[in-house]
């Protein structure tokens, strides 16, 4: 079991890389698509910037604050999505009877299906987030230190870890209902779009959800909250973004124990 564990980052790698020589065949069209995925993503962030040529703060934060937010809940995402978003496909493999290639291969099925189809074109959008995440630093009221600055470097990994967390449960949850690609996408591209604000704006029952059901505020909330001195909500006491790290193994193992389930589960579609 060790010695799978220790491989799988090597195998990991050379499925990747054989789809990135295929993306790379055709440079023209690579940076097309890159510059193409940055500009939609951007998007979100001018409507942040339009929303604040009118008023000064928004649940308490101001603009360059909103940035950070917004910064980090991108990033994660889509660090999450170039290394595990490929595994939404899983269900469409399980219908058309695909997905059997996965377990006659000598490398664990869940490498096969997150490094499936790996697009490069997706680092579009955690280096349009590096680039807010600039712009605000340069703005930022913060008293950097080195607990700060390592927080948030630890809250971005660990938060793409949920995210790639979630992205395997959803994956694991196809094995029931083949169909059910919609609703992973709810809790990651829907998530980032809710991580990407405050949560002092939506409701009560929203805010406990996403700390306690699906813990989309570890993935950048209350590690920001933590960042820029902000009380957490709830009651909830402002160190709560220091359990981003232990939040993140608690869904790794959800989503190893999932995935595993869902594996016993399967049937192969015959022949």
């Amino acid at each position: 079991m060790v010695e799978r564990v220790l491989r799988a980052p090597g195998q990991y790698w050379m499925l990747i890389v054989m789809w990135i020589r295929s993306s790379m065949a055709y440079p023209l069209s690579f940076v097309l698509m890159l510059v193409s995925s940055m500009l939609t993503t951007v998007l979100d962030f001018v409507a942040v910037v339009l929303m604040f040529s009118h008023i000064s703060s928004f649940g308490g934060f101001s603009l360059p604050e909103m940035a950070l937010l917004y910064a980090t809940a991108s990033m994660t995402l889509g660090l999450a999505d170039l290394c595990t978003g490929s595994v939404e496909r899983v269900g469409q493999r399980i219908r058309t009877g695909t997905f059997d290639g996965y377990l006659i291969r000598p490398v664990p099925a869940l490498l096969q299906a997150a490094a499936d189809g790996f697009a490069l074109r997706r680092v579009g959008r955690p280096l349009q987030a590096l680039i807010v995440m600039g712009f605000a630093f340069r703005w930022l009221d913060v008293d950097w230190t080195v607990a700060r600055g390592i927080m948030l470097v630890v809250s971005v990994i660990a938060g793409s870890v949920i995210f790639g967390s979630i992205f395997v449960l959803g994956a694991a949850f196809q094995f029931v209902s083949m169909d059910s690609a919609e609703l992973a996408n709810s809790l990651t591209y829907g998530g980032q779009t809710l991580a990407q604000y405050p949560l002092a704006v939506f409701g009560k029952e929203i805010v406990r959800a996403v700390t306690f059901v699906v813990p989309i505020a570890f993935v950048n909330y209350y590690p920001v909250l933590f960042v820029l001195g902000k009380p957490a909500p709830l009651g909830l006491p402002s160190w709560i973004g220091l359990l981003s790290p232990l939040v993140a193994v608690v869904m790794v193992a959800l989503a190893s124990l999932a995935w595993r389930s869902g594996l016993r589960r399967y049937r192969s579609t015959g022949s």
